[in-house]
């Protein structure tokens, strides 16, 4: 732990800082059982209960819902306080690992653990930079952050590793590394328990509209869109199409995980030397090529060439997640309050969730009707109208 500390920088600042420490192990525990379900759970949807293209789109709908309420569930449980609602947030997310790991006999029951990692996983996401600057003194709340983050991408890297030793060399089966995450998601919620506890605060479920936000609500349902065609389909064709095993999206996720690390970096520096029009913009362009690699990879390329190109436009795409902090600081800079940022954020993440749980039911009966490129050409159609709206962007 002393060499990771001395890695990025904060061990001599945070040696004696026990509730920070604390906090970063929780990351890094709580990375871990992230890392597991995103590298299996793909995989088990199609091995255990052989999902046609529709039933996997329409799943999104439960899947997301949790996403959609969460401004709700957070004002309803405000009075428990951020950490304590962390604490619950991971053991939600562990008993819902357990819960598709052992409990899941039928499709029905399945989907009520998925909804409850979910929850868990949504609870965690808000509160989490809400701890760290908690934690932190103002001129550090973005080297802090970053740790916190750096902590979470170990924790990942090392699920992966573990993912792919377990199913490559072990046999091991879903149930024994679904039950490996809650035991990680346990030790998180441990971790977090033994924390200071933060004093309530009174949030109200606020939604903010204004029309100077409108080009940020519109573009939150298009990356919305855009986000959860990747998330549902982009695995759902390598598994389908290419026949990729668990052990192949583990080392797909370690290459994830470790060029995140260099490009969240970057993508900050770019957003404070070329503004937010470009980062946006040139997200969009990547994007509508990547769309086109998904499209039509297979048909111009023999399945091995092919196979490439596809893994490495999901290595691309899921590296970029760190462009959202740049929708993010463009709020912040043509809010006309600043206490309007956290509610039109919060709404703009409601506005993402209405998009991720209707556009996947379309692209499944797309896949259905018209073949799995019929989908991302819709996306790249999707990535093109975000770029032109990213032109848009104006600072004022």
């Amino acid at each position: 732990m002393r060499i990771i500390y001395k890695k990025f920088g904060i061990f001599k600042s945070s040696h004696h800082d026990r509730d920070f420490n604390l906090f970063l192990l929780a990351a890094l525990f709580a990375g871990i059982g992230a890392g597991i379900n995103a590298s299996i759970f793909n995989n088990y949807l199609n091995d255990i209960f052989n999902l046609s293209e529709e039933i996997r789109g329409l799943l999104e709908v439960p899947r997301e819902a949790p996403g959609f309420f969460i401004l709700l569930i957070l004002a309803t449980l405000s009075f428990l306080g951020d950490v304590r609602i962390a604490m619950l947030g991971m053991a939600a997310a562990g008993l819902g690992m357990l819960g598709l790991g052992l409990l899941s006999p039928t499709f029905a029951l399945m989907i009520i653990w998925m909804m409850m990692y979910s929850l868990g996983t949504h609870m965690i996401m808000p509160v989490t930079p809400s701890i760290g600057m908690t934690l932190s003194k103002q001129e550090s709340f973005g080297s802090r952050l970053g740790t916190v983050s750096a902590f979470g991408l170990i924790g990942s890297i090392v699920a992966y590793v573990f993912i792919f030793l377990g199913f490559h060399y072990m046999q091991m089966s879903y149930q024994t590394a679904f039950i490996t995450g809650t035991v990680f998601y346990v030790f998180a919620a441990f971790s977090i328990g033994f924390m200071k506890k933060s004093e309530p605060e009174v949030r109200k479920a606020k939604f903010v509209f204004r029309k100077r936000y409108t080009l940020f609500y519109v573009l939150s349902v298009i990356s919305g869109a855009r986000n959860q065609i990747f998330m549902t389909f982009a695995p759902w064709v390598l598994i389908k199409v290419f026949d990729v095993k668990p052990q192949m999206f583990a080392i797909l996720g370690m290459v994830v995980a470790l060029v995140s690390i260099g490009t969240r970096k970057m993508i900050g520096k770019l957003i404070d030397s070329k503004g937010e029009r470009f980062v946006l913009t040139a997200e969009a362009f990547l994007l509508f090529v990547i769309c086109l690699g998904y499209a039509f990879s297979d048909m111009l390329f023999t399945a091995k060439v092919a196979v490439v190109i596809i893994a490495a436009c999901y290595v691309i795409d899921n590296s970029m997640s760190a462009v959202e902090m740049a929708r993010s600081t463009y709020v912040r800079k043509i809010a006309v309050d600043v206490a309007d940022v956290t509610p039109t954020l919060s709404t703009g993440v409601s506005l993402q969730h209405i998009a991720s749980m209707v556009i996947p039911v379309f692209g499944g009966l797309l896949w259905a009707a018209a073949g799995y490129e019929a989908v991302f050409i819709a996306a790249a159609v999707i990535a093109f109208l975000n770029f032109i709206l990213s032109r848009k962007i104006v600072i004022t």
